[in-house]
């Protein structure tokens, strides 16, 4: 069995899987616009005109992905991925994505992990507004959220200011945007990227084309490598794959990280279509 350090170490990158990638259409849209915050935590609230507009016929309110969680052959507990409801944040329609990562009861009975990561996200631009991660991991307890202002292009981090690149994107964000790219073979997408006080430029390597089989179906997928030469979640010593269909979806399917003994998988059970909306 393994001891309660590695453990914690291989359940925390199944949570990242669900923050970058640690991831369904034409339901009937329940358009929501509600508070995101409180006032004085929103950014301002003046209307102030962007020039960026990224097309999304990816995903929309109601999309949820469920997921197992695998050490090698050993499953660890589960996580989701939710588009949970369009909101109205410093007066921009935005998406409120939340993730979710749960040891199961095996594993709970000796380190127990009940993680959850928020990221609102601008709808029409497709960059991150506020970023908020509530860990509980064992006897860890960490909360952190920031919030980007992404007029003036800074944010503030345990007190610092620290500025950062236009559009910046969060760990959760940076998965949203990429599945409304164009992804070819042999080519890279670069994302100006923010995380844990941290600015880096994430490439996502476009590898290949594969059919895989899992629990949730058979899919032609299309298969990235998120890479950075920096600090943040994805280290070279970690590498980390991701399998998208091969649609104008590119849903996650298959998420698979080596570690120091062996590889952890998150891998696709379930899922459910969400609307797309224009704006």
């Amino acid at each position: 069995m393994p001891d309660g350090r590695f453990l914690h170490k291989a359940l925390a990158m199944a949570v990242l899987f669900c923050g970058l990638v640690p991831l369904f259409y034409f339901a009937s849209l329940q358009f929501e616009i509600t508070q995101a915050l409180a006032e004085e935590e929103q950014p301002g609230s003046d209307t102030v005109e962007f020039d960026r507009y990224v097309e999304n016929i990816a995903f929309g309110v109601g999309e949820r992905f469920s997921f197992d969680i695998n050490y090698g052959f050993i499953n660890a507990g589960t996580a989701s991925m939710e588009v949970a409801r369009l909101i109205e944040y410093g007066g921009r329609p935005c998406y409120q994505i939340v993730t979710r990562a749960n040891s199961n009861s095996f594993f709970s009975t000796f380190y127990t992990v009940d993680d959850r990561v928020e990221s609102i996200i601008d709808a029409i631009g497709l960059f991150s507004w506020r970023f908020e991660k509530n860990l509980r991991e064992g006897n860890y307890r960490s909360t952190r959220t920031y919030a980007f202002d992404q007029r003036e292009h800074r944010t503030v981090y345990k007190g610092d200011t620290i500025e950062v690149a236009p559009w910046v994107q969060d760990a959760v964000s940076v998965l949203y945007f990429v599945r409304t790219q164009e992804l070819k073979v042999g080519t890279s997408v670069y994302v100006d990227n923010f995380t844990d006080g941290k600015n880096y430029e994430l490439e996502v390597k476009v590898l290949k084309k594969e059919n895989i089989t899992v629990e949730a179906g058979n899919f032609d997928c299309i298969v990235v490598e998120p890479l950075t030469q920096s600090v943040g979640v994805f280290k070279h010593e970690g590498r980390l794959k991701v399998w998208l269909t091969d649609d104008r979806l590119k849903m996650p399917v298959l998420m698979k990280s080596k570690i120091l003994v062996g590889s952890i998988s998150a891998e696709l059970t379930d899922f459910a279509l969400g609307e797309i909306e224009a704006f």
